[in-house]
């Protein structure tokens, strides 16, 4: 799995939403999502930092960002499967972007997938808090 494959936000959150649809049942797109979170690459220890971590999280989740107002990048993990499953989602949508795109990006591929009718309310503030963190980054940067 590579970020930012696609050429916009937007194609990268409908090709989420295609894939999702391929499964019958929230069974196996749990096992898909725990599937892409094994792909996250590695995240280095050192980086395990409390200014590194995302707070509002149940689970323990980390997030770097690098790059510049043209194109931010994010490497980010989490101890929780499920978590790094939707860590690998925001990432293929917002990493790779510049600060103006990130911005500007609904997360609209949580309610097209039906996400936020199947995850618990500690993992729907967790992935708030992820995306809040990602656009309070951009934000910085896009002045």
């Amino acid at each position: 799995m590579t970020t930012a494959t696609t050429s916009t936000a937007e194609q990268a959150q409908q090709e989420i939403a295609d894939e999702f649809a391929f499964f019958a049942d929230w069974t196996e797109r749990y096992q898909y999502l725990i599937d892409l979170g094994k792909q996250l690459p590695p995240f280095p220890e050192a980086l395990k930092t409390e200014a590194n971590r995302v707070l509002g999280c149940q689970s323990m989740v980390w997030m770097v960002p690098s790059g510049d107002a043209q194109e931010m990048r994010f490497i980010a993990t989490s101890d929780s499967a499920i978590v790094s499953g939707l860590i690998a989602l925001v990432l293929r949508v917002y990493s790779g972007r510049s600060a103006k795109d990130i911005v500007a990006t609904e997360p609209r591929f949580i309610e097209a997938i039906g996400l936020a009718k199947h995850l618990s309310p500690t993992r729907s503030n967790g992935l708030a808090a992820m995306l809040a963190k990602i656009k309070a980054y951009a934000t910085a940067l896009a002045g």
